[in-house]
């Protein structure tokens, strides 16, 4: 996958999207728990010009959370980061993956989304007592 088109594309052949603007998207992952999960797909430039796929899906209002907590997490994760960016103006705990588009293809596409979707809403549930609030 080479641009942001090829990657909207499959993402729309492929999942629930919910938002599509021209170098954002975001799915809704639904379990068979009845919970759901957002995820959010942008188009990242870095200064050499190389272009990344950041895949974030929040977490929890960062709120009352302690830092030292989310560094820790972040020391154990193998796929992904903790980062704070906000949403309508709250900051939030999100999970992020950035790919490099060099390497991206459908299969690692899917993969990334279909571990962090249900990891951000493990995580979620922990973080804000079982609450669905992403």
């Amino acid at each position: 996958m080479e641009t942001f088109s090829e990657i909207r594309e499959h993402v729309c052949q492929h999942y629930n999207v919910v938002h599509d603007e021209p170098f954002v998207l975001a799915i809704e992952l639904k379990f068979e728990d009845g919970r759901h999960q957002s995820v959010f797909m942008a188009e990242l430039e870095d200064r050499n010009g190389r272009r990344y796929l950041r895949i974030e899906s929040p977490i929890a209002p960062l709120g009352n959370l302690e830092a030292e907590k989310c560094l820790r997490i972040n020391l154990h994760l193998r796929i992904g980061y903790l980062a704070v960016g906000d949403m309508d103006g709250t900051p939030y705990i999100k999970l992020c993956e950035n790919i490099d588009y060099r390497t991206l293809d459908t299969t690692e596409l899917d993969f990334i989304v279909n571990r962090m979707g249900p990891l951000a809403d493990q995580m979620e549930q922990k973080l804000v007592h079982g609450q669905d609030i992403s």
